[in-house]
């Protein structure tokens, strides 16, 4: 595939999950989120806040830091953490400075990378996985607290709110959740996914995909990939959309996948207020 080729499907997959995914916000009826002028905030159970928008509509200049300082305000009154969702191409282009400015702190940058389903699901398929291996999806509370304690050990960080969450998910009628995991022959969950198929719009977006350093380079990450997209395009979803860390860029773009976008999490957290 030529590069210009590459290009051009990239902008028209930007286009897309700028009007459809950017475009809606949260799930309707997500509780706790509310339109506050040109973006979308919620306050969510035991993981602090989210911002979300399509653009700004405009906002500029001291009107702008006085909007960024009052969703700050309002976050730091509920003494939460609140993450601002910015793309690279969102305007205007000094954004990043004044959100930096009114105390947000950039965190790793991640590609949202988006693919046909219908062939990511075929390219990502492997001939088989690593003997006694079993892929399976899971709606069990117990199977979930399996997930955070793999999320735990890959990670080194606390999960503690994922059960509830992944419970949320799979029980809700707005966005269905499937929730995935691979699991050995003695019963251990050694990679685990999840994908969420975004009502009203082509997308499906996978998130997880954490798998037990033991086990790494042998194709589970590829097969969770593989499963959800074949998933999503048996519902008639178009495209699977991934927001993507550099470790799973390789695999992604092997499988289909194309750069659409870069988004960077802005984070305030209380702390930073002393």
């Amino acid at each position: 595939m030529t590069n210009h080729h590459l290009d051009s499907r990239a902008a028209g997959y930007r286009a897309a999950y700028d009007e459809q995914v950017r475009g809606r916000g949260f799930a309707p009826g997500e509780p706790g989120a509310e339109r506050i002028g040109p973006v979308l905030r919620r306050a969510v159970p035991g993981q602090g806040g989210v911002i979300l928008y399509r653009d700004l509509g405009g906002l500029d200049g001291p009107e702008l830091d006085a909007f960024i300082a009052a969703q700050r305000a309002h976050f730091a009154a509920l003494g939460q953490p609140v993450e601002w969702k910015y793309h690279a191409h969102d305007l205007p282009a000094d954004l990043p400075e004044r959100l930096r400015a009114a105390g947000f702190t950039p965190e790793a940058p991640e590609t949202v990378m988006i693919g046909e389903a219908a062939e990511v699901a075929e390219a990502a398929a492997v001939p088989q996985l690593p003997q006694g291996v079993r892929l399976h999806e899971v709606t069990a509370r117990a199977d979930f607290e399996r997930i955070q304690e793999l999320a735990e050990a890959v990670w080194g960080e606390e999960w503690d709110w994922l059960p509830d969450a992944m419970e949320r998910w799979v029980s809700g009628a707005e966005d269905p959740c499937v929730v995935m995991v691979a699991e050995s022959l003695a019963g251990e969950v050694i990679c685990a996914g999840w994908v969420r198929f975004h009502t009203g719009t082509q997308f499906a977006s996978l998130w997880g995909g954490s798998t037990l350093p033991n086990w790494r380079g042998q194709g589970l990450y590829r097969a969770l990939v593989a499963a959800r997209a074949a998933l999503a395009a048996r519902r008639g979803f178009r495209y699977v959309q991934v927001d993507a860390l550099e470790s799973s860029r390789p695999v992604l773009a092997r499988v289909g996948l194309v750069a659409a976008a870069v988004t960077v999490p802005y984070v305030w957290r209380p702390s930073d207020a002393h």
